[in-house]
C-alpha cells in the first residue's frame, strides 16, 4: 500500500531529516508518533505529495507519486488520499453537502449525492446535510472533516493531530470514528500525533526521534 525508502529532506537549507524505511500494508492502522519539531509534519507532507523529498522514493498503491506531473499528482491525491486536519477548513458560505460535492469535483469524480448521504449517515450527522458550518458544534464539524476525507473512498486516510485540542472523552470518540471509518471504507489509516493518550489504541507505531 505505502512504501517509503531512503527518504531524506533538507530543512531550512541546513538540517537534514532522515526517515527510516516504512512499509504499510492495505487496511493497516498506524500511529505516527513524534514530539513537536521531530519532522512529523514534514513526513506527512511527503506522504501526501505536498512536499517532494530531497532524496528517496514514496510509493502509494504501486504508484511512485513523485514521478507524476503536478496535475496527475493533484488528481491522484484527490482520489487516493483523505486528510483530516486539526481544524475543519470548510467553506463557510457552502452547506455541508456542497462542501462534500466540492471534494468530489476536485478529484474529477461525478457528483454523487447518494454517497454523501451514506457517509453522513454513518457518522450520525445526516440531519445536518443542508446546514452551514457555523450552525454546527465543534464535534459535528470534526465529523464533517472525517466525511470529507472518506467521501471519495481513498485508499489512504491520514489524520494530522486530530485529538490534540480535545478533552479525553472527545479524543476517544474521534479516534473511534477514524478507526470505524477506515474499516468501513477499506482504507489504510495513519494518525500523526504527539498525543500519547492515543498510543494504546494502535498496535502499529512508527516513531520519530
Amino acid at each position: 500500500m505505502i512504501a517509503i525508502k531512503s527518504v531524506k529532506h533538507n530543512y531550512n537549507g541546513q538540517q537534514q531529516l532522515s526517515f527510516k524505511d516504512w512499509d504499510i500494508k492495505d487496511g493497516e492502522q498506524w500511529l505516527l508518533l513524534g514530539e513537536s519539531g521531530s519532522g512529523k509534519t514534514t513526513l506527512l507532507h511527503i506522504l501526501t505529495g505536498i512536499l517532494k523529498p530531497a532524496q528517496g522514493e514514496v510509493n502509494i498503491d504501486s504508484t511512485s507519486i513523485y514521478n507524476l506531473s503536478s496535475k496527475e499528482l493533484d488528481q491522484f491525491r484527490g482520489r487516493k488520499i483523505g486528510i483530516i486536519f486539526q481544524r475543519p477548513h470548510l467553506i463557510k458560505s457552502l452547506t455541508i453537502t456542497e462542501n462534500l460535492l466540492l471534494a468530489q469535483s476536485f478529484a474529477k469524480l461525478p457528483e454523487d449525492k447518494k454517497r454523501i448521504d451514506e457517509v453522513l449517515e454513518s457518522l450520525d450527522i445526516l440531519s445536518k446535510k443542508n446546514a452551514y458550518p457555523n450552525e454546527l458544534s465543534q464535534g459535528q464539524l470534526q465529523r464533517v472533516s472525517i466525511a470529507r476525507a472518506v467521501i471519495n473512498k481513498p485508499a489512504l486516510l491520514i489524520a494530522d493531530e486530530p485529538t490534540s485540542s480535545l478533552d479525553d472523552k472527545n479524543a476517544e470518540a474521534v479516534l473511534a470514528l477514524l478507526m470505524q471509518q477506515s474499516a468501513l471504507n477499506n482504507a489504510t489509516l495513519v494518525v500523526a500525533t504527539h498525543d500519547k493518550r492515543v498510543k494504546d489504541a494502535f498496535t502499529n507505531t512508527y516513531s520519530l526521534a
